[in-house]
């Protein structure tokens, strides 16, 4: 159990660093929507066109990409939506029931289907190279590949969960106080 332990705490790194990468894309996505804004408006005033297509696709596809890499960061925080009537009266051991249940027969099928339903439209669109319909757009395969990333992430973390679960269960008490701290609100600085 040891060795599995390890292998999650590598994952539960890697998603933290991720979740704090998609942080700072998120400074760089307010940037440029300031910039979109600001020459739009400064462009009606002057009569230029300040900015392009390119500018706004750019905008939505670091959206998109911060979107995808929280997929991980949040189920390592468990900060997913959760209907918990039932499950916040519920004991350590239920939950972890409950969770690890939960993650093996639904999310881990869900992230494998997620990644083999998209491969190949992924591919074709690089094989093509595809190119956004809009003029001056951006190509289309790098975001579409972010897919792929996404469930490739949040099925590592799933993986990683299944084993801290499976840890509280055979009675790792370090495990249990380990997931209660991820579920606290988390300092950014």
């Amino acid at each position: 159990m040891n060795v599995l332990l390890r292998l999650a705490h590598g994952i539960d790194r890697l998603s933290e660093g991720v979740g704090k990468l998609a942080i700072y894309l998120t400074l760089l996505l307010i940037g440029i929507g300031f910039y979109n804004v600001a020459a739009r408006y400064i462009g009606r005033f002057i009569g230029q066109n300040l900015s392009s297509n390119s500018w706004i696709e750019l905008q939505w596809y670091i959206y998109s990409v911060i979107f995808f890499l929280m997929f991980a960061y949040n189920l390592r925080h468990d900060v997913n939506v959760r209907v918990d009537f039932l499950y916040a009266k519920w004991g350590v051991r239920r939950k972890a029931w409950i969770d690890f249940l939960g993650t093996m027969l639904f999310l881990i099928p869900f992230c494998i289907m997620g990644i083999w339903a998209t491969i190949t439209p992924v591919l074709f669109s690089w094989r093509l190279w595809e190119m956004s319909p809009d003029p001056g757009g951006l190509p289309r395969a790098p975001i579409k590949t972010f897919i792929i990333v996404a469930f490739g992430l949040l099925l590592l973390q799933a993986i990683a969960q299944a084993i801290k679960y499976a840890a509280v269960l055979t009675g790792h008490r370090e495990v249990q106080q380990e997931l209660e701290q991820a579920a606290t609100p988390v300092d950014l600085s």
